[in-house]
């Protein structure tokens, strides 16, 4: 029944965690996916194999995998880590077209997410799924993530046409869907503009936690750090911008400027 699967779900995802220690990929792929034949849509074998598709250098499973578990869970740090790291390797392997290569990435039903928040009485909690997000996280429904992705767009028209403060409502908005790493620094944009530096830095700190090594992030929280007078640490995200991107003349220029301050 019911309970036996779980269990049996629990054992092999529990199986896929020594397969992966002892660097046996494959056999962790073959245990998750065992696993989430039995329970779909399971953090822990989600996690376990996409770390194991990375390791095999399978960089479009693992990706599919770490986008799934978001939508499962948006607060698992380990998986916007790992899509960060995906997008990264593929965008040098495929190029900027990567995206069209990937493999349909499932989306998990309502049904699915609102069941974690109810434990069967007496379920393993070896695999007991993160509990729901609360109320005023984003939603993570397909029709969700399509609508933020609307608002966004709507955002980018307002900032051609300088109506920077509407684009701020309309990117507001976006977030409350899908925290978007694109969509804070648009945002911060448009705060910079405002001449609104303490909310410009918050939404480059958002974008930072989910992509530590965003140009534009740390970018414009250097230019708001700047008009705030910090200096040290406006000069800080500069030389950490140049890391990633040692021949940025916008930011060559903006240290210049911090060097002379």
């Amino acid at each position: 029944g019911e309970a036996a699967a779980e269990e049996r779900s629990v054992l092999l995802a529990n199986r896929a965690a020594c397969h992966l220690k002892d660097g046996a990929c494959s056999l962790c792929v073959a245990d998750c996916s065992g696993a989430l034949d039995l329970v779909p849509f399971g953090i822990k074998p989600l996690l376990r194999r996409a770390a194991a598709y990375e390791a095999l250098e399978r960089y479009q499973l693992a990706y599919v995998d770490y986008k799934t578990a978001l939508q499962v869970d948006r607060s698992v740090q380990a998986a916007h880590d790992g899509v960060n790291r995906m997008t990264k390797a593929l965008l040098e392997k495929d190029g900027v077209n990567w995206r069209q290569k990937l493999p349909p990435i499932p989306t998990v039903p309502v049904s699915a997410q609102m069941r974690w928040s109810v434990p069967s009485a007496g379920a393993p909690e070896a695999n007991a799924p993160p509990a729901t997000a609360p109320r005023g996280e984003p939603d993570q429904t397909a029709a969700g993530m399509e609508r933020a992705r609307t608002l966004r767009e709507e955002g980018n028209e307002l900032v051609k046409k300088g109506n920077h403060k509407k684009a701020v409502e309309k990117y507001s908005e976006s977030l409350k869907l899908n925290q978007e790493c694109a969509t804070y620094t648009n945002r911060a944009l448009c705060y910079l503009n405002l001449k609104q530096y303490k909310e410009a830095v918050q939404d480059c700190t958002e974008a930072l936690r989910l992509d530590p090594t965003n140009v534009k992030a740390l970018y414009r929280r250097a230019q708001a750090l700047k008009e705030l007078k910090d200096y040290k640490s406006s000069i800080a995200d500069i030389k950490s911008l140049l890391k990633t991107e040692p021949k940025n003349t916008a930011a060559l220029r903006l240290l210049q400027e911090l060097n002379r301050a």
